[in-house]
């Protein structure tokens, strides 16, 4: 993996543990030399992911739209910000960029996105991996929600099963790794 789009929250949420996780996740992904793609903001999980894989010597890639950038939520010291016109646009943009997607703590926007790359990977838009950092816990309700929807007959156990889970970075980026090894090639391009 050269790219990990990683997904979190523009919040800083209530406990300090998230801040903490991202400035670890930033860290480690710098040591190892993977490159993050991220939504571009300098405030919340999202700016201190973004500050603390710069200061470990990271590359770190924003994305945002122009309309965001002008309110001034941009982060300005990333390695490269990318501007584009819509929501839409910078969803494709950071799927471009990236090899593999993970969503850290967040809301609404979080749950979005990986939400999306993960229904275009069952599609066979593309075959990057997907998983969720589930430390301390915090996607085992939505993950317990899932299930439900693979209980109800609206899921298949398959695509919930293709999502890698891990508690922490090192478990995680493995299960990512062993998708992208057994990954069949995307059946609609990225």
């Amino acid at each position: 993996m050269r790219r990990v789009a990683i997904f979190l929250g523009s919040a800083d949420g209530h406990d300090p543990a998230h801040a903490e996780l991202a400035i670890g996740v930033g860290k480690e992904l710098a040591r190892r030399g993977i490159g993050i793609v991220y939504g571009g903001g300098r405030r919340g999980l999202m700016g201190t992911i973004a500050d603390s894989a710069l200061e470990a010597g990271g590359e770190v890639v924003g994305v945002m739209p122009t309309s965001m950038v002008e309110r001034e939520w941009a982060h300005e010291d990333v390695t490269e910000l990318v501007t584009c016109d819509s929501m839409h646009e910078r969803k494709a943009l950071m799927a471009d960029r990236a090899d593999a997607f993970v969503a850290l703590p967040g809301g609404l926007g979080t749950l979005e996105e990986i939400f999306e790359v993960w229904s275009w990977r069952q599609l066979g838009f593309h075959s990057k991996p997907v998983g969720f950092l589930d430390a301390g816990g915090f996607w085992t309700p939505l993950l317990d929600a899932l299930q439900g929807l693979v209980d109800s007959g609206f899921l298949d156990a398959s695509t919930l099963r293709d999502a890698a889970v891990a508690p922490d970075l090192p478990g995680l980026l493995d299960a990512l790794e062993d998708r992208l090894r057994s990954a069949p090639h995307p059946a609609h391009g990225a």
